[in-house]
């Protein structure tokens, strides 16, 4: 078949030489030390892989650094990870130390590996996105300084998963992870009826409110929209349609804190995660209270729960109540859900967990 410009390039075009040789017929892989994969063939191949963190939001030179180092030991083949790491491929042993040295000169970490805090996935952030509550790649950098231990080591029960999402449509995936960030605004859009007129639809903007919050202007002389304060959710997806509508506000913008989640199948089914904090104020750029939140969690989940235990695991082992207590989280009650249907979720048993 022809080569044409349609749809994304095979894969399978850009593998090592090693990979192709030995695709679907790996033996086992051990993680050497936090960071460095070793993959064996069933003909006796090695595949080495040393991981390294990296941030999302990169400039070309970054990029060329990192070039120049798989140039030089990798035959030119690295990849990027779902969770932004990167990792260079070489089936030479005595290149992986060489390797190592090139990134402590680029200032990159080595890990992500085994029972460790992984990279954090994130969204766009204030950099990109029009309707984030919060930043990304600032809150990112803030966590992951106080958890850079437990990236270069692997010291934890299980691996830990972290994501940010920078608004509640959650373009991050933080339903699933271990510790999740959410932004989330407070306030209602502020209406600009003069630009509403010309700059939106006014029916694609009612019905781009998923809870009926948005109508029709009262007033038949003025061709705008009101919001009915007791029905918006805060999502941003008005603002999304009609630029009129902002949302962002640097007093009512803060971020909530999930935890509890996981995608893997093993042990137990995948999980969601749990609101722990309703709202923290964004303070950029560290972003104190956060990290600290963050980091509490993290370690009284790493002196408390057993080997393997991911933290949603954990959670449901030890009961919400000590949770909370263990972390000094105050509960209130914005913690418990008011949703429609919630209480498919409300615990209905008397058998309380202290």
């Amino acid at each position: 078949m022809g080569r044409t410009d349609i749809g994304p390039p095979n894969y399978q075009d850009m593998l090592p030489d090693v990979i192709k040789k030995n695709y679907g017929k790996w033996k086992y892989h051990e993680i050497q030390r936090p960071g460095v994969l070793k993959h064996v063939s069933e003909s006796g191949d090695e595949l080495y892989t040393v991981r390294v963190g990296s941030p999302r939001l990169v400039s070309i030179d970054f990029i060329r650094d990192l070039c120049d180092v798989a140039d030089k030991y990798c035959d030119g083949y690295l990849r990027f990870t779902s969770r932004y790491n990167v990792e260079f491929l070489t089936d030479k042993k005595e290149n992986v130390q060489g390797i190592i040295a090139e990134m402590e000169r680029l200032g990159l970490p080595v890990g992500g590996t085994g029972n460790s805090v992984s990279n954090i996935v994130h969204t766009q952030g204030w950099i990109h996105c029009h309707s984030a509550a919060t930043d990304a790649s600032g809150i990112v950098k803030a966590i992951m300084d106080e958890l850079y231990d437990y990236f270069t080591s692997m010291k934890l029960p299980a691996y830990v998963r972290i994501a940010v999402a920078c608004c509640i449509n959650m373009c991050g995936a933080v339903h699933c992870s271990d510790l999740a960030i959410v932004g989330v605004h407070t306030k209602p859009p502020k209406i600009d009826h003069e630009k509403v007129l010309a700059q939106c639809e006014i029916p694609t903007t009612i019905q781009s409110c998923p809870t009926g919050a948005i109508r029709r202007h009262p007033d038949t002389n003025i061709k705008s929209v009101v919001v009915r304060e007791d029905l918006c959710m805060y999502c941003a997806n008005c603002y999304t349609v009609c630029p009129a509508m902002p949302l962002a506000d640097p007093i009512g913008d803060g971020v909530a804190i999930y935890a509890g989640g996981k995608v893997s199948n093993a042990r137990k089914p995948p999980m969601f995660s749990r609101m722990v904090v309703p709202y923290l104020p964004n303070n950029p750029p560290r972003w104190p209270e956060v990290v600290d939140v963050i980091k509490k969690i993290v370690e009284v989940y790493a002196n408390h729960a057993k080997r393997y235990e991911r933290m949603g695991e954990w959670i449901e082992r030890i009961g919400w109540e000590k949770f909370f207590k263990l972390t000094d989280i105050p509960f209130t009650e914005h913690h418990i859900d008011d949703f429609t249907h919630a209480v498919e979720t409300y615990r209905t048993t008397t058998q309380f967990k202290w």
